[in-house]
């Protein structure tokens, strides 16, 4: 069912009958048939009529609504169906009103694996069926200290499953007592299931408790005379304690609060989350809304408890400081007994909220002085290389390779003056004589800009080349036998002795070349995104050399053929766990001998 309704001759209360109480997504569109906003529904009738009682909740809304000529709804089966349509629209219509927090699903959290001895470890995307997640944690930081002191105190596994089922011996942690070495029979698979139960208890929140059986155990132990294991419970229970009571903020209550501030500062919005687990104050998390032609502080606090429930678990209490009505609402649609939300009250809430709008505010100020330094950057960039106006997007080269193996070229993508990772590229090269590095950049440039060149793909407005005067002429005629020789193009040649700081700009018509000095904001950014596509380049160079070296290895060892090296490589998870298992091992696969195991060890060590 899909309804349209033009407002020229609205009748709000007649189009309102026709709505129905159902989940759905509702469009509002303008006069000139674009889309103004993007929403989502649990109850479509009661939403949509929101916008049309009296007074709106914020200008950002009032402007939105005078403009509406015509209002779509499309009603859903689910209230899930429901967000994938509103995420699938937003993405494809780019709503001129619609305020998006990109990077909210990155969270990270505590996995612990669904396998017989469970993994601890770090995780951050879609969860897998069979494990347990802890979190959402507010940064990595958080995750990576409660990693170790459930290391420190529980002594669960973190390796990867192609380590743990391929160990003979245990490994360092086991050594330093950071693990149990469950994978050579360290530990019964009884006891190792109770520290895991432990542990997931303590991520719960039921700190007190642990500690109780705990003490518990320890009494027990000390009564059987197991004074061995009676001091490791006690040492537990210090540790524990330990890290309860040197919480820089601690509320004294086993509670889960999310503290969320939203300010408005120098023409910016930041919301900052902070999160409260167990009494114990984790940190925080500032966060910069998108894609709202007007927007005030209040609007991306009701934007941002939206898109966040909707993907990760409601705690217990969440405080505001302001649009307690608006964030009330917001929950009611997303969960059907949301949590209670409220406004700071008590000292230790009113501390909290501090600290997260003084970070905010801090979070808005570092990110102005860093888009001012950019912008001061690129104009120098501008100035030094006569352009007629900023390079917005830049895009530099560097090929990697060892005397010609494994050569890779890489691109990295600078976009405002800031390093865009999500578009960075590796090519692998091929077919050229190893060594040529033209021949390299020739193939990397004819795979990045024959899009560009048909008119489709993004066009850089300056493409830099690490190289001197015969890598940046190479590039220059490669571009212009692809018709875009009016692209900005620019060699970035070592200086003396390769230091920092004495770099040149060289030039593909024959100019004399430019050395700016260490000084130079211009050749700091340069060198900046030069650095950082020399970096890229190398990282892949080396992950394929060291692939292509072993598995060259695997293929020149008498008696491993086509099978018995998939047999090993199924085995063990990829070439890296080839190498990493022992001769005993190796024996362990289908059709490997115990001499056969000693040869492909001798050879890959």
């Amino acid at each position: 069912m899909n309804d349209s309704v033009p407002l020229a001759r609205f009748d709000a209360s007649a189009f309102l009958r026709t709505v129905p109480e159902t989940p759905g997504v509702y469009r509002m569109i303008g006069a000139d048939e674009q889309v103004l906003y993007v929403g989502k529904a649990k109850n479509l009738k009661r939403r949509v009529s929101s916008y049309f009682r009296g007074r709106q909740p914020s200008p950002r809304i009032a402007m939105m609504v005078e403009r509406i000529a015509r209002v779509d709804i499309t009603p859903t089966r689910s209230e899930a169906e429901a967000l994938i349509l509103e995420n699938n629209l937003i993405k494809s219509l780019a709503p001129r009103f619609n305020i998006l927090f990109r990077d909210d699903k990155s969270y990270p959290y505590i996995e612990l694996s669904g396998d017989a001895f469970p993994r601890m470890g770090f995780h951050r995307g879609t969860f897998a069926k069979k494990s347990r997640y802890f979190g959402p944690f507010p940064n990595v930081h958080a995750v990576r200290e409660s990693i170790q002191l459930l290391q420190k105190t529980f002594r669960l596994r973190t390796c990867e499953n192609s380590v743990f089922q391929n160990r003979s011996r245990p490994c360092l942690l086991a050594q330093i007592e950071r693990c149990s070495a469950p994978c050579v029979e360290g530990i019964k698979p009884d006891a190792y299931a109770t520290d895991v139960d432990m542990a997931s208890r303590f991520l719960d929140g039921q700190a007190s408790e642990v500690i109780d059986d705990l003490s518990a155990r320890m009494q027990q132990a000390a009564e059987r005379l197991a004074f061995e294991e009676a001091a490791a419970c006690r040492d537990r229970i210090r540790v524990l304690q330990k890290v309860l009571h040197r919480q820089f903020a601690d509320s004294g209550k086993d509670e889960d609060v999310d503290i969320i501030a939203a300010v408005a500062h120098g023409g910016a919005v930041c919301v900052n989350i902070a999160m409260v687990r167990s009494g114990r104050h984790l940190g925080d998390r500032p966060q910069f809304p998108s894609g709202a032609a007007v927007l005030e502080a209040g609007d991306g606090l009701t934007a941002f408890i939206e898109q966040h429930y909707a993907v990760h678990p409601l705690p217990a209490r969440i405080l505001v400081a302001s649009s307690l009505d608006s964030a009330r609402e917001v929950l009611a649609e997303i969960s059907e007994r949301p949590p209670p939300v409220a406004l700071p009250r008590h000292a230790s809430e009113k501390a909290w909220m501090e600290m997260a709008e003084k970070n905010a505010r801090l979070a808005i100020e570092a990110r102005l002085r860093d888009a001012n330094r950019a912008g001061e950057r690129l104009q120098a960039l501008r100035e030094v290389l006569d352009l007629s106006e900023v390079p917005a997007r830049i895009e530099c080269f560097d090929i990697s390779h060892t005397m010609g193996e494994a050569t890779v070229a890489a691109c990295v993508v600078c976009v405002d003056g800031a390093m865009k990772h999500s578009e960075y590229r590796r090519y692998n090269i091929a077919g050229i004589q190893p060594g040529d590095d033209f021949a390299a950049m020739r193939q990397v440039l004819e795979r990045r800009y024959s899009r560009v060149a048909e008119g489709e793909g993004i066009c850089p407005d300056l493409i830099l080349i690490d190289g001197g005067r015969g890598q940046v002429s190479a590039a220059a005629a490669i571009l212009s036998e692809l018709g875009l020789d009016a692209l900005n193009t620019v060699g970035v040649a070592k200086g003396e002795g390769r230091k920092a700081g004495l770099e040149t700009l060289v030039f593909p018509d024959g100019r004399e070349s430019a050395a700016l000095g260490g000084q130079s904001p211009a050749l700091q950014l340069v060198i900046e995104i030069r650095d950082e596509a020399h970096r890229f380049a190398i990282t892949g160079h080396r992950a394929r050399r060291g692939k292509a070296r072993l598995g060259s290895k695997l293929e020149d060892i008498p008696g491993v053929g086509p099978v018995r090296r998939r047999a090993l490589l199924a085995a063990f998870g990829g070439l890296d766990g080839v190498r990493a298992a022992t001769a005993q091992d190796l024996c362990r696969v289908d059709g490997i001998s115990h001499g056969l195991a000693e040869q492909i060890y001798s050879a890959l060590h």
